[in-house]
């Protein structure tokens, strides 16, 4: 097995850093910071960040610039101008609700889910989320809702099932997924989180189909397989609110995670000083694959 290189690259302070994607064209990693309301955008070969404010979940275009997820609105983004279109608004009725993670499926369509605003970290009103797709052509369907905390979410390699993470559930679930229609059906388990490995949050997957997990305040990722329901492999950080993860760099053979510092005292602060930070973990043997990009 090769030798795991854990490093923070870029010190961000993120209050909750979240939805990171890779961008090949420009070798950059895009990332959020939810409570700041920005997105950023760190250049890995001139390690400069540029930042853009006001969003929750950020993924590629296919026509070029950005789509997000700003309060409870589908956007477009558009980054030069520091602009945003609003493409489609859910949750009318619910005015304390705003979206938290979201990707892109392999049809091109924006998946994300919402939930109600936290008091402070994971405290929040049950039950008040839903899980939406915003199609190419700006329609919302919506898929369930009694979420808690909408999070990580991906699709299998040959695109029949969709992986998702409310995170109060502490599960991994999937879904069959239709992938000309969107339809999602037969919802089950497919891995139960183990107490020390604490709360489910973003997720990817990898070339050979496994997914890895963000354990928010676990300070790690886990591997798994969906097929078998086991955890593969650990891989621990320097910080405990470890919040999603996704690959790239060169042949997306690494792997970048988000983190986060709110809640944290000054004590623990001290204790991990790159709490918020973007690491990069190098040496997993392991590649990913493309991030989809937004049809619409």
């Amino acid at each position: 097995m090769s030798s795991i290189k854990i490093e923070c690259v870029l010190p961000e302070n993120c209050r909750c850093g979240e939805s990171p994607v890779w961008e090949e064209v420009s070798n950059s990693l895009l990332f959020v910071d939810i409570p700041a309301k920005k997105v950023c955008r760190w250049d890995s070969f001139t390690k400069q960040v540029q930042r853009v404010t006001m969003v929750s979940s950020v993924a590629l275009r296919q026509s070029g610039g950005y789509v997000a997820t700003i309060g409870t609105k589908f956007c477009a983004l558009n980054w030069k101008e520091q602009s945003a279109v609003v493409l489609a608004t859910v949750d009318n009725d619910k005015k304390n609700n705003r979206f938290n993670d979201g990707k892109v499926d392999p049809a091109g369509r924006y998946f994300a889910g919402t939930m109600a605003e936290e008091t402070a970290p994971a405290v929040l009103e049950r039950h008040q989320g839903a899980l939406y797709s915003l199609f190419p052509d700006h329609h919302v369907k919506k898929y369930f809702d009694q979420v808690d905390i909408s999070n990580g979410l991906d699709w299998s390699l040959d695109h029949k099932i969709f992986y998702y993470i409310d995170s109060l559930s502490y599960s991994v679930d999937a879904f069959d997924y239709d992938l000309q229609t969107g339809q999602i059906s037969n919802r089950r388990s497919v891995y139960k989180l183990e107490k020390e490995e604490q709360i489910p949050d973003g997720m990817c997957i990898d070339a050979e189909g496994k997914l890895w997990v963000a354990c928010y305040n676990g300070g790690r990722v886990i591997r798994l397989d969906p097929v078998t329901g086991k955890r593969l492999q650990t891989v621990k950080l320097p910080v405990d609110k470890t919040t999603s993860c996704c690959f790239g760099g060169k042949n997306y053979s690494e792997m970048y995670v988000t983190c986060a510092r709110d809640g944290m005292d000054p004590e623990g602060l001290l204790r991990q000083p790159e709490a918020g930070g973007i690491f990069k973990i190098t040496g997993l043997g392991v590649k990913g694959i493309a991030p989809y990009s937004y049809a619409g």
